[in-house]
């Protein structure tokens, strides 16, 4: 790496320390300190990360192209925090030679993209952008050269047609042969979290649980008063309020004594309705929050006491610890190199030679709610899912570990549904919930 992008790279790194911290709520940053924040976890990704990530997968040279409004997901994971879109026909150019240990980030655009990409185009010189770009390409003699089509992951394959066209008119036959698929590049790009991101991931797993916390909590619901779709509203409202964003609408639903188990068709398709919050139910909240390009996703429960209850009933926490024997057989399968299929159904084998009833559909978490990388089930999925499921898991990842076991319940004589969902990370240590997970259902008071 060049030694002034590295001096570069620490002084923003030592100076952006000051904001890692477990987030309350008086504590998110500003916009202007945010945007510092972001960059500097953009810099180390793009120029720490990225050529390691290059070499891994043998590709010299990655080409994405989009147009403004129209921008590529991975695009978008590469732009500063000023830039809140692609500028006019934006062309980003990386470029790795390894032996030399030489590593470029160029804009074929009229700007520098932030302090992170500088610009490689002159218009008063060469009017073509185009003609510009297959300069560089020459120059450079790359044996690959890395697009954006993907058939699997619809995140790796933002290459629009018209650019792949126009792309392709321009390069010289002799190059058109060395074009190959970014998925394996990209893929890893958005999948891996550098060990900075991860502080502040912890972080923000944190602020997710406290939120969950006080949304469950008599400060919120007054039980045979508040309804379920009220709690929604709040969580939506509260994330707005501290000057954050949820990726998705949350959901609250009840489960309760006298009413049957609705299918998994139900209630992945909204089947919940509102519903007035009444003592003896058992909730559910599904809720994420997005800040510094990162993504959470969680699911927890919490029980409404009668007025001579302190506690939950034991039988629910009977109920609900299957839940968490569901992850543990679960994570315990999670190995390098095992694709999310082998992982799936071996799992789900062993909870059901335990007498569980469990479905998992566990996807990559990060730069993205729903992100690329290995998927391990879908709901409506349980057999496995071909493509994305097929690829292996890699280190330094994250996921949102979802699942759900059905159990029946004596005293309520029916199914009961335990619904969880806790953000997990996978390194050459292993399988981790990245900040613990729940183990008991909140009580609401």
């Amino acid at each position: 790496m060049n030694p002034s992008i590295r001096t570069k790279i620490a002084t923003i790194f030592l100076t952006g320390l000051f904001f890692t911290s477990s987030y309350m709520y008086g504590q998110i940053l500003n916009e202007r300190e945010r945007a510092a924040r972001y960059d500097v976890l953009l810099n180390e990704r793009i120029h720490q990360l990225l050529p390691e990530l290059m070499d891994q997968h043998e590709m010299e040279m990655w080409i994405l192209i989009s147009r403004e409004y129209n921008e590529d997901p991975i695009l978008r994971t590469m732009l500063p925090a000023t830039w809140l879109n692609a500028r006019r026909r934006t062309i980003i150019l990386f470029y790795r030679d390894r032996e030399n240990d030489v590593f470029e980030a160029l804009a074929v655009a009229r700007y520098g993209i932030g302090q992170t990409i500088k610009s490689a185009w002159d218009k008063e010189k060469q009017p073509d952008q185009w003609a510009r770009l297959i300069e560089l390409i020459q120059e450079r003699e790359p044996q690959k050269i890395a697009l954006n089509y993907s058939e699997h992951y619809g995140i790796a394959d933002g290459l629009v047609l018209t650019d792949y066209q126009e792309f392709m008119s321009h390069l010289p036959q002799e190059y058109q042969k060395r074009v190959v698929s970014a998925e394996p590049l990209a893929v890893s790009w958005v999948e891996t979290r550098t060990a900075t991101e991860m502080m502040e991931f912890e972080a923000l797993v944190d602020l997710t649980h406290a939120i969950i916390a006080e949304a469950f909590s008599t400060k919120v619901i007054t039980p045979g008063v508040t309804t379920s779709e009220e709690v929604v509203w709040w969580l939506r409202q509260k994330v707005t309020d501290l000057g954050l964003e949820t990726w998705f609408h949350p959901t609250v639903d009840i489960q309760r004594s006298d009413e049957a188990l609705k299918s998994h068709i139900e209630a992945f398709s909204n089947g919940y309705k509102e519903q007035v919050i009444q003592p003896g139910d058992l909730l559910h909240c599904d809720f994420g929050v997005s800040y510094l390009g990162l993504n959470t996703d969680c699911q927890q429960h919490a029980y409404v006491p009668y007025s001579n209850e302190n506690q939950v009933p034991e039988f629910l926490q009977v109920a609900f610890k299957t839940g968490n024997r569901v992850q543990d057989i679960f994570t315990g399968n999670f190995e390098f190199g095992r694709t999310g299929n082998d992982i799936l159904l071996n799992a789900l084998k062993e909870g059901r030679k335990e007498g569980l009833r469990p479905s998992i559909y566990t996807h990559p978490l990060g730069s993205f709610g729903h992100s690329a990388g290995t998927t391990l089930g879908m709901w409506d999925a349980q057999g496995g899912v071909p493509g994305s499921g097929d690829y292996p898991m890699a280190y330094k990842t994250t996921y949102a570990i979802e699942l759900n076991n059905t159990v029946f319940v004596p005293k309520w004589n029916k199914d009961v549904r335990i619904m969880l969902e806790e953000a997990g990370y996978f390194d050459q240590q292993g399988f981790r919930y990245v900040k613990g997970r729940q183990e008991a259902i909140r009580l609401v008071k």
